[in-house]
């Protein structure tokens, strides 16, 4: 199952199981204020009593046991997510020092009095005007005879495309099964009360 499935699975159940626990809660509330009503309230609703604490505890075991997993689950979903990012920063700082190596050897050939190609001389102006215009200086005081032609360095480049560190957490397996989806009401039915 991937995350994004678990995680909106397991969200229900979360909220199902939240959503049961309030009503638990105000029924407490209005067992103890019976209780409290009535001369011997405590005796007379003592089973009533332990069925209800039995059956909040049930949904609460419950509950934590799926927002255990959801932790689990959100933890590998963000270390994932994480990893895609680090891995494209990375990638992205190699291409960039690899580029500004080539800036530097544009800048080199101008100012040797080589001839480079536009697109090259652009790339070097658009990283730093002062450094084009000292490296055309350069050139110009060159005494060379004949003028070296360089080949671009760049070439035919492509855009990189990166993918989405979220859509990739998010379509990554989830670590493990997670607990079988009981419903609330089922995990409700399954408390009993032996005398």
């Amino acid at each position: 199952m991937k995350i994004s499935e678990a995680r909106q699975l397991y969200n229900t159940q979360i909220r199902a199981y939240r959503e049961q626990q309030v009503i638990l809660s105000k029924q407490k509330k209005e067992l103890e204020d019976k209780m409290n009503s009535v001369t011997d309230g405590k005796t007379i609703y003592a089973n009533e009593a332990a069925i209800l604490e039995l059956t909040i505890k049930a949904v609460d075991e419950k509950q934590n046991e799926y927002q255990d997993y959801m932790d689990k689950l959100l933890a590998q979903w963000s270390s994932t997510a994480n990893m895609v990012s680090a891995e494209q920063q990375g990638e992205a700082m190699e291409d960039y020092v690899e580029d500004l190596g080539k800036i530097m050897e544009v800048a080199r050939r101008l100012m040797k009095g080589g001839i480079v190609p536009a697109s090259d001389e652009k790339k070097l102006m658009e990283y730093s005007m002062e450094l084009y215009q000292a490296a055309k200086n350069m050139g110009a005081l060159a005494m060379q005879k004949e003028k070296e032609e360089y080949d671009s360095l760049w070439g035919d480049e492509e855009e990189t495309e990166y993918e989405d560190p979220i859509e990739v957490a998010d379509n990554t397996e989830a670590f493990a099964n997670g607990p079988a989806i009981v419903d609330v009401t089922d995990t409700i039915a399954s408390v009993e009360i032996t005398e």
